[in-house]
């Protein structure tokens, strides 16, 4: 390709030739007004030396052409799975690709952006791909840009004052036109409450487009199920905020899962769908504690409790029992009396946790307390027993109501002998007692305790086995409730550090924590954890289980996740979430639900197909929105234009044509050769002097 040109290269400055040369042709301007003969030829001479003074020459370019870039930006968002947008986009972007072929001059990039690769699962950020896909082209390079979307882009404000002259955006839409979505949106929810008391919540209905004129929408019917318990069904009026008030029943994560019937007009169930996530955090934990008699470790459960600020601990201590007559003084016996019946009667369901250390039938709680404390325990309340001597006696708390909640019955014996407390194989696999200790028997490296009292396990687990290998700790669910036994009353000794002590804090919390019912503790569960797009699943159970969980994306999609047993209790699988929402996980006997991305994501907000987000950048560039009609492939006719002129109309979008090269060779033709020219003008000034002289 080649180019030419006329260049100057004056023989003397211009600053000298431009006054000469406007002097002369004043002069010889005024010789012919003067009408002075020779007039002409004086003009004709002045004008021939001045330009050959000027060195005119010919300037002939070789040039190389660069080609121009355009870039189709392909949507892979969640919301371009709906109907048939996939495949309408798919053969739009072939089209796109085979007639964009046909110009020479022009390089085709194609970038696919939106697909949740856990930075883009909330939103689409087409404009950021976009710009990103050509930040090593010049602007006078670029031709412009062909989105292949729903529309529906959320980075649209963010990138356009760093559009500049990018050349012209259009939009290719995958959607039908008057296209209408059901959706339920969570307007407000904490973050956090208080377990035992309630929490509200404010969700809305909405079917889209909205009714014209407002007015009554009808009502849509809403599921609610709360940590995958047993479904509510609510009455929701569409277009209105309605607030749902719910109890938090316990700590940790508890999830609360909504989901609207489906809508007249609907294209998806996945904003059918949305989640509550709130952490119970428990305001203080009521304790308990009633020891039987003074002993050497009657203080360690006291300050074990108490080292806990998060703990509200009542205790009390038998010092000496009714039918003991020694004459001390009532008032001496104790700061105030044994409120039993407020304690066991008026205000037993207010404590979380009751605990009975050494304690024996002695006549100071009788059986109709005991009794009420067993059916506390059924209608879900926790106890925890720490067996002394007397339990292998007739006076043993087993042999009173208490005996039908405890899952170990005293066989007479009591073990005087030293043994280090030993993690069983179940116990190995306990969420109370898994990783205190990694030896493979189960014995750490802790110290020794010096008595057992022998029970047989009844029921239950047997967690931690002491003395001839006989049960030491033993864990139940008694109805609603939960039960904890120690068969020894030497816990202190880990306290009191001999030997080297042991891991009394870490277990005292990890068992009261599992007789509250703490999610993280559960034996037996089906938990899920988000961290962006990573969805890790972990069961846990008492036996080996590698069985594969099924997982249901929001689109309803089912996949099956292998799990991997690690030996501790535990197995674990992961999925790469696809997009934003509500992922089931069920195993066939317990399920989990996890919520992925913002409760409320942008990419769910409203997946109708629609060029409104796009229409800023669409005027800015002078770029057009254009509906896929059918199978998609009916895209409208593509033209090069001018920088500056219209780049969009009716059945054709334009991209720009910049005509950039680079110049690889220069040659300089004189067009005025010097001495000709020189000869030429001193031969128009003799004639014009010739002239003169005749006259």
């Amino acid at each position: 390709m080649t180019a030419q040109d006329i260049a100057f290269a004056p023989l003397v400055p211009w600053a000298v030739l431009v006054p000469l040369a406007l002097v002369a042709l004043m002069l010889a301007a005024y010789g012919l007004f003067r009408r002075a003969r020779g007039g002409w030829w004086r003009l004709a001479g002045l004008a021939v030396l001045i330009l050959a003074l000027a060195n005119p020459s010919l300037v002939t370019e070789k040039r190389e052409p660069i080609r121009d870039v355009a870039v189709i930006v392909v949507d892979q968002s969640p919301s371009q799975k709906i109907g048939e947008r996939t495949a309408r986009t798919e053969r739009a972007v072939a089209a796109l690709r085979e007639r964009l072929a046909r110009f020479p001059d022009l390089e085709v990039r194609i970038v696919r952006a939106g697909g949740g690769d856990g930075t883009e699962v909330e939103e689409t950020r087409l404009m950021e791909a976009m710009t990103r896909a050509v930040s090593d082209v010049p602007r006078g390079r670029l031709a412009g840009a062909v989105l292949v979307t729903d529309g529906q882009v959320h980075d649209v404000a963010a990138t356009l004052p760093s559009l500049g002259d990018f050349g012209p955006v259009h939009a290719l839409l995958t959607g039908d036109r008057e296209e209408g979505d059901r959706r339920l949106t969570i307007v407000q929810a904490p973050s956090f409450g208080i377990v035992g008391k309630d929490i509200t919540f404010t969700i809305r209905v909405d079917d889209l487009p909205a009714p014209r004129g407002g007015g009554d929408g009808g009502i849509a019917g809403v599921t609610l199920r709360q940590d995958g318990q047993e479904a509510q069904m609510l009455a929701v009026p569409l277009g209105e905020e309605v607030p749902i008030t719910l109890p938090l029943s316990h700590g940790g994560l508890n999830i609360v899962e909504l989901t609207a019937e489906a809508g007249p007009r609907e294209l998806t169930l996945a904003n059918n769908r949305a989640a509550v996530v709130v952490n119970g955090v428990r305001d203080r934990l009521r304790v308990l504690l009633v020891s039987g008699e003074p002993h050497a470790g009657e203080r360690t459960w006291r300050n074990l409790l108490k080292a806990d600020p998060a703990v509200d601990l009542v205790h009390f201590t038998i010092l000496r029992p009714p039918e003991k007559n020694d004459g001390t003084p009532i008032r001496e016996l104790s700061l105030i009396a044994f409120p039993i019946r407020e304690l066991f009667e008026m205000k037993l369901s207010e404590f979380d946790l009751i605990i009975f250390d050494r304690y024996k039938k002695r006549g100071v709680i009788n059986n109709m307390y005991l009794a009420n404390i067993a059916e506390y325990v059924e209608r879900g309340g926790a106890f925890l027993e720490a067996s002394g001597p007397t339990f292998a006696t007739a006076l043993s708390l087993y042999r009173s109501p208490i005996g039908t909640i405890l899952p170990g019955g005293p066989t007479g014996r009591v073990l005087e002998q030293p043994f280090k407390p030993t993690v069983t194989e179940v116990g190995k696999r306990h969420p109370v007692t898994a990783g205190l200790t990694d030896a493979p028997d189960g014995v750490g490296s802790w110290g020794r305790w010096m008595r057992q009292i022998d029970v047989s396990a009844d029921r239950g687990s047997t967690v931690m086995s002491g003395a001839e290998g006989r049960p030491l700790l033993l864990l139940d669910r008694v109805g609603q409730g939960r039960v904890a036994q120690l068969s020894s009353d030497h816990f202190w000794l880990w306290s009191r550090g001999y030997e080297g002590g042991g891991p009394q804090a870490e277990l005292l919390r990890r068992l009261a924590h599992w007789l509250m019912k703490e999610p993280e503790l559960e034996e037996n569960d089906l938990r899920t954890a988000v961290d962006g797009s990573r969805i890790t699943i972990t069961r846990r159970s008492l036996e080996p289980d590698a069985r594969p969980v099924t997982v249901t994306a929001p689109d309803d999609t089912a996949q099956q996740v292998e799990m991997q047993e690690a030996g501790t209790g535990q197995a674990t699988g992961t999925l790469i979430a696809s997009e934003p929402g509500i992922w089931r996980v069920t195993d066939g006997e317990k399920s989990a639900v996890a919520v992925v991305g913002a409760v409320n994501p942008p990419e769910l907000a409203d997946v109708r197909s629609t060029p409104e987000p796009l229409s800023p950048v669409l005027r800015q560039t002078g770029g057009g929105a254009y509906w896929l009609e059918g199978d998609g492939s009916g895209i409208p006719a593509i033209r090069r234009v001018r920088p500056g002129r219209d780049a969009a109309g009716s059945g054709w979008l334009g991209l720009r044509g910049n005509d950039d090269h680079v110049v690889t060779g220069v040659t300089q033709t004189p067009l005025l050769p010097a001495l000709p020219v020189l000869l030429l003008a001193l031969g128009m000034l003799l004639l014009a002097w010739r002239r003169e002289g005749r006259g």
